[in-house]
């Protein structure tokens, strides 16, 4: 049987297969329908210092391939996430990855700090990408800001730290190269594109903050090209995301670079996803005589 495990900054994974921050809030409603055992990890919803109600409804709209979002990173605030959310995670024999955002650089030290007594908090990604919040690009667009913000992180949190970049710059390789500069153990890569959608019938927007992030299988050729090319330009691994919804989406992003993937819009259609993407990856790796899904990362022939 092909095995399916894989590391990332030291860190083993049962397999590659996540679940994306923001698309199953901290993994009870998961747990309702499948073990979370099962998948390789979960990326909690972004976590800030103090609870966030977010944008007013509605703050969801479906578009051709893919969905607006601006939920506004709505979540309980650390404290109550470390007392509560964590503890509900802990029993479950799966990679915890808590995804951490905030307005300013100290934001985010913040919240590591915090959770850096928390061993279950295997590592963390930093949501500097979120590009539906006031200042949300403000550490995502510049090199110099993103990387003070890794290297003050990694002062306090002794565990991986994840850098999750946007695709809204000119230059995410600049970005890349800047965070594994400030220490970055790994890249998850992309949010969001900015996108909106208009209702031609009351004249206004469809989500209350006019603008939203556009993901599902719209961006996987940009979210695929995006991963290609930071895969030839860094050391550090990567986590790749966007539109992925089965096997074959998970081999493609392998094969341009991606160590593990983590899956999220799909999961609104289709809850067990992850757990049949599990399986059909396994029976891909047999049909085509892998010992492992390592085997595939970076094994794209370009032209």
């Amino acid at each position: 049987m092909p095995d399916l495990a894989v590391e990332i900054a030291g860190v083993k994974f049962n397999n590659p297969i996540l679940t994306a921050s923001g698309t199953c809030g901290y993994g009870e409603e998961l747990a309702e329908l499948f073990d979370l055992s099962q998948l390789g990890g979960i990326v909690t919803k972004s976590i800030t210092v103090r609870p966030r109600e977010g944008h007013p409804p509605p703050r969801t709209a479906e578009t051709a391939s893919g969905m607006l979002n601006a939920i506004g990173l709505a979540n309980v605030g650390v404290d109550k996430f470390i007392e509560e959310k964590l503890k509900f995670l802990e029993k479950f024999d799966t990679r915890v990855i808590v995804n951490v955002a905030g307005a300013k650089v100290q934001e985010y030290v913040e919240i590591s700090a915090r959770l850096a007594d928390c061993s279950r908090a295997d590592m963390i990604e930093l949501n500097f990408s979120c590009p539906n919040v006031e200042a949300g690009m403000a550490i995502a667009g510049d090199p110099i800001a993103a990387e003070k913000a890794v290297r003050e992180v990694k002062r306090v949190f002794p565990r991986p730290v994840i850098a999750k970049l946007s695709p809204n710059v000119t230059d995410i390789v600049a970005i890349a190269r800047a965070c594994e500069g400030g220490g970055a153990d790994a890249l998850s890569l992309i949010n969001t594109l900015v996108g909106m959608a208009v209702d031609i019938e009351t004249f206004r927007p469809c989500l209350t903050n006019n603008t939203g992030g556009l993901s599902g299988p719209a961006v996987k050729p940009v979210a695929l090209a995006m991963v290609y090319k930071v895969y030839k330009a860094v050391k550090v691994p990567l986590i790749g995301l966007g539109g992925i919804s089965n096997y074959k989406d998970v081999v493609e992003f392998l094969l341009c670079g991606a160590t593990a993937v983590q899956i999220g819009t799909a999961l609104f259609i289709e809850p067990d996803a992850p757990i049949k993407i599990v399986k059909d990856l396994r029976n891909y790796l047999t049909k085509n005589k892998l010992g492992s899904a390592r085997e595939l990362v970076g094994q794209l022939r370009s032209y």
